[in-house]
């Protein structure tokens, strides 16, 4: 009996036999929604027999597997998937070819396995949820009869560099093959292409990564495949089909010579390599191959050619004038305009000429800086262009700086020889500035920091989460002369307490600066700064900091100051203790007595289309895009204005629309290159209200009892006394229970990116990127709300309103958030998380004071009854605290320590 060769052997009417002297196999690309905008669009528009004519397109052009992708967020994935495979297996002329069925949600997966004949394609399953999750997958693959693409992707994300190419697909065949029991064959990895050419020193060795981690994989695991999605390469030159199509036979013949077996192509713009003219195939293989590449200068070199080839845009005219007068005057006109483009030539130029390199800081750096502080102060700048002015200034002080370090370890040598004190300057005025413990949120401690940096202090930033022994250590450690704190939960305003209280106790005597969205003057004046004695100053925000700093640090200024500011707090505190009493309250007993009046006996409510939990992974940002509030962008950049009357605003309208262009510009580079992953759940569950302000949750595991707060002051005749447990219907009888929701959001992949521009100098980017990451994930918020409204839970399945009517929350329903004014209790928040799934689930890390990380996470619930409102609970009277410390199995210390904002 003859052996069966250990080939990959595949079908649709016809096999397709993948042998050692097999050419390359195309993977056909197009029927793809994510890919192909006309197929996108019949499929969306239900017009699934046109829509085939994509895929017999396909294979007319050659393409020997059909990669089919309905992971679109306004399709019912499965259903598309279920309906386009159906259709397309009545076509002997398609569906003679192998499918290859290519969804990043398993639901779609599994309903495309039930669909196909023959011997399909899984593209893909990976490690990036744990490797017990990529077993699950594996064996339901395995008994379906398919082969799988494996993403060399695991929980600590994608393989960018080769080594972890390796590591992962190796760790994957090992488990595949000698714990699943998957034949070697049928196993095809896709070791990730990523875009090269974009101007980022780390991308450029990407193809090169790829096609030596090809090499190994096919000499280490030889039965395996290796595949991948050619286009990625060029996302650089989208728009510019000809060179695109150059890079992709240029990577694919050095590709296929490591043994790359397929790939994900459009089957009819491949050109042939031979064919490519000789100075653009040269350029592309040094793109690709990383040669010649020195400072980019290939990339360079192929971005040229693109522009001589691209039959459209025209080139900006710069007025560079400015490059014909003194160096003092182009640093002062690179600084004040935010031109990088030479300013390490004219630093160094400058630095040629000065005796000291220090002499060109104090000098004409901090000339320009002056004019730059000057017309900030005066509001003939705005805070973007003071970040950019701040980004010039970092890089140039980066090229001074070897030579300002090499002069100080030539004096400290002088004096060892002669035995003398070396005794140096004791420089800029030193600001340390932290984020407190428990907090994650840091872009207004940034901006204050590029603020004061640019008006010539020395900034220490110890970042996020750091605890106040660590602050205070580095305080005295580094003798600075001003300590700031950040924050934006709540809880962090107790911290801030405690950080004072500990300054007090170490008989430290440096000012103490507050600031963050959760801080306000009057908790400053009442609970802050009666724990310190040696000045503590609310800043509102970073324009106000240069000018509270002077004051602390002139000896002038500071004692008159210091006073002036105790004057006030100490009358803020006296009229906040005088409005306690001012205040009428009703008992915890009374307030439960007057609750939201809602009719229930006549009252069905509506059902979800499932319960339990939903994912939503590696969301479109595209998508989001269209969902952003823009006015809150500009508010952290302290511009303020509705959006986008904005942009017209006859003060600062040119420079908003500057940053506008800017932040759309790098959105578009967030997108393009997959900077950044939008993650989110969404989950609904039978629930019930009880009589002591508890709604019961049923899970399928379990019984979650949510607690919420009750508004206690006095209302006027007919106003009711608000809890959220009012908008859910009461226990009495289950013939149609009610549901609640919730949901979690979250931007993944910033860090990297932000660790870059900080070691580039580039705030400007960098709080740009922290905005718009804050911002994707507001939209997803909105997006999802408005998905659960209409399609998820169904109870406005006609809703049609503008995005600005979104904004102004014109909608049906409600999503509070814990922490926020309707529940503001934090420690609801694990409930919350414990009923989606916990933190392998959502992605998102609840810190001991329970901010939410990454920073850009928004969660919530949602109440889908017509008369949900959002509301404030305001102040709590002890009554409502000790029932509500009850409830929750609290002791009062515990209780009060969460709910001390709210306590009257």
């Amino acid at each position: 009996m003859a052996t069966i060769k250990p080939y990959l052997r595949l079908s649709g009417l016809e096999p397709l036999v993948v042998r050692p002297e097999t050419n390359f196999v195309n993977v056909g690309e197009r029927t793809n929604v994510t890919g192909s905008k006309k197929f996108a669009r019949l499929v969306r528009e239900n017009k699934y027999e046109e829509a085939l004519s994509v895929a017999r397109q396909q294979v007319e052009n050659g393409a020997q597997i059909l990669d089919v992708n309905m992971d679109d967020a306004l399709l019912d994935g499965v259903q598309a998937m279920t309906t386009y495979l159906n259709l397309l297996q009545s076509e002997p002329d398609i569906a003679k070819i192998p499918i290859m069925i290519d969804s990043s949600k398993f639901e779609i997966i599994e309903a495309g396995l039930k669909c196909v004949q023959g011997k399909c394609i899984v593209n893909s399953i990976s490690m990036k949820e744990g490797v017990e999750k990529f077993k699950e997958q594996a064996i339901i693959c395995q008994a379906y009869g398919a082969a799988v693409v494996v993403m060399a992707f695991d929980e600590a994300g994608q393989a960018d560099t080769l080594q972890r190419r390796v590591d992962i697909c190796t760790k994957a065949y090992d488990i595949l093959v000698n714990k699943v029991g998957y034949d070697p064959q049928d196993i095809i990895f896709d070791p990730n292409i990523f875009a090269v050419a974009t101007g980022l020193e780390e991308h450029n060795n990407y193809a090169v990564d790829f096609i030596e981690a090809t090499r190994i994989i096919k000499q280490r695991m030889p039965l395996a495949k290796v595949s991948g999605g050619v286009s990625n390469l060029s996302f650089s030159f989208r728009g510019n089909d000809h060179v695109r199509e150059a890079m992709h036979s240029v990577f694919l013949f050095y590709a296929i010579k490591a043994g790359m077996d397929m790939g994900i192509v459009n089957a009819g713009q491949l050109v042939v390599y031979d064919e490519i003219e000789p100075e653009l195939r040269q350029l592309c293989e040094d793109v690709i191959l990383n040669r010649n590449n020195d400072n980019n200068q290939a990339t360079e070199k192929l971005i040229a050619f693109a522009e001589t080839v691209k039959a459209k845009g025209k080139a900006e005219v710069k007025d560079e004038a400015w490059r014909n007068t003194s160096v003092e005057e182009r640093l002062k006109h690179a600084l004040v305009n935010g031109i990088t483009d030479y300013i390490e030539a004219d630093t160094e130029e400058a630095r040629q000429k000065y005796p000291k390199p220090l002499d060109v800081i104090e000098g004409p750096l901090m000339a320009g800086m002056d004019v730059v502080g000057d017309l900030f102060g005066s509001g003939k700048m705005f805070l973007p262009q003071v970040v950019k002015s701040a980004r010039v200034m970092k890089k140039s002080v980066a090229v001074l700086t070897p030579f300002i370090e090499a002069e100080k370890e030539e004096r400290r040598q002088a004096h060892l020889a002669a035995g003398t004190v070396n005794e140096e300057g004791a420089g800029a005025a030193k600001v340390l500035m932290a984020t407190v413990k428990g907090d994650v949120h840091d872009i207004g401690k940034n901006i204050v920091g590029v603020v004061l940096g640019c008006n010539g202090y020395d900034v220490i930033d110890m970042g996020v989460m750091v605890p106040a022994d660590k602050i205070l250590d580095a305080a005295q450690k580094e003798n600075v002369d001003i300590i700031g704190l950040s924050g934006l939960i709540t809880p962090s305003l107790d911290e801030m307490v405690h950080v004072a209280h500990e300054m007090k106790r170490r008989g430290m005597n440096q000012p103490l600066l507050i600031g963050g969205a959760t801080t306000s003057r009057m908790h400053t004046a009442v609970k802050i700064a009666p724990a310190y004695d040696n000045g503590v100053v609310h800043v509102l925000d970073a324009s106000r900091s240069v000018t509270v700093a002077g004051s602390l640090l002139s000896k002038e200024q500071k004692p008159e100051f210091l006073s002036g500011i105790k004057t006030e707090y100490e009358k803020l505190k006296k009229d906040f203790e005088g409005k306690k009493t001012a205040k009428q309250y009703l008992s915890f007993k009374e307030a439960q007595q007057n609750k939201v009046k809602i009719n229930w006996s006549n009252y069905q409510p509506p059902v979800p289309t499932f319960t339990g939990t939903k994912v939503f992974d590696n969301f479109d940002l595209n998508e989001l895009r269209n969902y952003i509030d823009w006015q809150p962008f500009f508010i952290a950049w302290e511009m303020h204005g509705k959006f986008p009357a904005i942009l017209s605003d006859s003060v600062i309208g040119a420079e908003a629309t500057k940053l506008y262009n800017d932040a759309n510009a790098l959105l578009d580079k967030i997108i393009s290159e997959k900077w950044l992953t939008a993650k989110g759940v969404v989950g609904f569950w039978e629930a019930s209200a009880s009589d002591d302000d508890t709604i019961e949750v049923k899970s399928q595991k379990s019984k979650v009892k949510l607690e919420s707060l009750r508004q206690q002051v006095k209302k006027a005749e007919g106003q009711p006394n608000i809890a959220l447990s009012d908008f859910i219907k009461p226990a009495s009888g289950n013939e149609h229970p009610d549901h609640i929701g919730a949901f979690s959001v979250t931007i993944q992949g910033i860090d990297e990116h932000i660790k870059r521009f900080q070691e580039q100098h580039d705030d400007y980017n960098k709080i740009m990127l922290q905005a718009l990451a804050d911002r994707l994930a507001e939209a997803f918020a909105e997006y999802l709300h408005e998905k659960t409204r209409k399609e998820l839970w169904g109870y406005a399945k006609d809703e049609n309103l503008t995005n600005e009517q979104l904004i102004k929350e014109s909608y049906q329903g409600i999503r509070p958030a814990p922490g926020y004014p309707a529940c503001p209790d934090h420690t609801e928040k694990y409930k919350l998380f414990q009923l989606l799934g916990g933190e392998e689930t959502t992605g998102i890390h609840l810190t001991e004071s329970l901010a939410m990380y990454p920073a850009a996470s928004v969660c919530g619930w949602y109440f889908s009854h017509p008369q949900s409102q959002y509301f404030g609970v305001g102040k709590i009277q002890q009554d409502q605290l000790q029932d509500y410390a009850r409830r929750k199995g609290m002791s009062m210390d515990e209780a009060t320590k969460w709910l001390r904002p709210i306590l009257e």
